[in-house]
């Protein structure tokens, strides 16, 4: 983990709002119309009529893990939108993920109305309903992965680091400020107009993206770009060229690669196509990731009648790994070997194929219509990441000081306890606030007391009763006067006693 410098910041498009679940005032995308994943000559033409302005930057303020996708995860998100054989495959993946997959689905329905008619299709499907959670809130596109929230931990406690989707598709746009609310999480806005899907990364802080990235945020250098990542997510970034439009519209790299684990990468290979632009893209990339230390898996690909066919663009999910199979007769012989390459290079998974031939057509697989909900790392127990007073500060007897916080929890935190220690953190006797709010800020005014060795400690309850704290890391002085209760008893003199008469 790394800790953070501030960065620059560069926004939303005008048709998407990233306030807290605001929904956008126009619906641009009627029901059960297929959206590709690429953007259309409609979305190019708003796109560049309203070009994104610039907005504040919130940068994360404490150490940094950026959660790789192979990591414990709680759940998946998904979109139900679309096409009804999209959702099919939704329901398909959601039965994997519910059950052997050992993991929650946050699924997003537009209204409650919607809800009742995905739940039965999802029984139907065998999906294990109590592990159905539902996020109520339109999008407009199943296209979760490169519009949902990217997670990290900050300390112990998840958040969420959202860009400016690379649509001009203001529901889906709106949605990670919407879950940030759903799950109590805090959330970062990087000034970057991103798709998801284009990007990858490890569990030690490296990740991998195209230079698709470069030709979106033309008012950065590369290395801007890379320093962003790196203040927001703490990872160091190697770009690769983007394959041809011609092969792939999005030019994501999650079309022909996948970090698998720390050390291991599974890149498409060409063999129908040797010397082709794609082909030299992968080779070259597989080459260098080799030379990094990385065993490279190669799965085969195709461009077949314009439509890109990958076996790179998978869910992992804990112990599983969701693989996409085709039925067009020129690709489904790959079927099998795709399958034999990822038993190989994961033999302790179990691996599904899940059929795609319905939704490949429009540029995009089985990883973009997911986005990965890490665990929390306390388990049952609350996770607490203090914001403020981590140590070193003077606070001035009779000034006002906000005390800052953010918390997690497997189901949610109730209250918090605001406790005072003057002895470097050894005891908490004091109590600045009992079981108040859990809103991420207190203001306290301070006592006029003698503490050179104060620290602050807040500590998260929730229902089942369980808790967990974080406190200062190092002492805050409190310059008051001095008084009894803050000092050692003085040493008294002997009393000499009278011998009895």
């Amino acid at each position: 983990m790394r800790r953070l410098t501030a960065a620059v910041l560069f926004a939303s498009t005008t048709l998407s709002s990233h306030a807290f679940g605001q929904r956008a005032p126009v619906e641009l995308y009627p029901e059960g119309v297929p959206v590709p994943r690429s953007m259309t000559p409609d979305e190019q033409r708003r796109w560049n009529a309203n070009p994104p302005p610039l907005m504040p930057s919130t940068t994360p303020e404490g150490p940094i893990h950026c959660v790789a996708e192979y990591e414990p995860m709680e759940g998946l998100l998904m979109a139900w939108e679309n096409d009804a054989s999209w959702e099919a495959i939704l329901a398909a993946m959601a039965a994997k993920v519910t059950t052997t997959g050992d993991a929650d689905v946050y699924m997003v329905v537009d209204t409650s109305g919607e809800q009742t008619t995905v739940s039965s299709q999802l029984s139907s499907a065998g999906v294990n309903m109590s592990r159905v959670k539902w996020v109520v809130r339109g999008t407009d596109t199943i296209w979760i992965r490169d519009y949902g929230p990217r997670y990290i931990y900050e300390g112990n406690v998840r958040a969420i680091v959202d860009h400016t989707y690379n649509r001009p598709r203001p529901n889906d746009d709106a949605l990670p400020g919407f879950f940030a609310t759903y799950k109590k999480h805090t959330m970062y806005t990087i000034g970057l107009v991103h798709g998801g899907g284009n990007f990858h990364l490890d569990a030690n802080d490296n990740s991998f993206v195209t230079r698709l990235i470069n030709n979106e945020n033309p008012a950065l250098t590369e290395q801007q770009i890379h320093d962003l990542w790196f203040d927001y997510q703490a990872v160091d970034t190697t770009f690769f060229t983007p394959f041809p439009t011609s092969i792939d519209s999005t030019q994501h790299i999650d079309m022909w690669m996948q970090v698998i684990a720390d050390n291991k990468v599974v890149i498409s290979d060409w063999p129908n196509n040797v010397g082709s632009t794609q082909d030299q893209i992968c080779d070259n990339a597989a080459t260098a990731l080799a030379a990094r230390g990385y065993t490279v898996y190669r799965t085969p690909a195709r461009s077949v009648s314009g439509t890109h066919y990958t076996y790179t663009n998978v869910v992992m999910c804990n112990d599983i790994v969701m693989i996409p199979s085709y039925t067009n007769a020129t690709v489904s012989p790959h079927n099998a070997p795709a399958l034999a390459t990822w038993q190989a290079a994961l033999p302790n998974k179990t691996i599904y194929q899940i059929a795609s031939q319905s939704i490949v057509t429009a540029a995009g697989v089985l990883h973009c219509i997911v986005m990965h909900v890490p665990e929390p790392l306390g388990g049952a127990n609350p996770t607490v990441y203090l914001r403020s007073h981590r140590g070193g500060e003077v606070l001035e007897p009779g000034s006002w000081q906000t005390i800052r916080w953010s918390s997690d929890d497997d189901k949610v935190v109730t209250n918090v306890d605001i406790l005072l220690s003057v002895d470097s953190g050894v005891s908490f006797t004091r109590t600045i606030a009992a079981m108040t709010a859990d809103d991420g800020s207190h203001l306290w005014q301070v006592p006029n007391i003698h503490a050179p060795h104060a620290r602050i400690r807040v500590l998260a309850r929730d229902a089942d009763g369980h808790t967990g704290y974080d406190q200062s890391e190092a002492d805050l002085n409190v310059p008051g006067t001095p008084q009894w209760d803050d000092l050692d008893p003085p040493a008294l003199d002997p009393v000499e006693i009278d011998p009895a008469p």
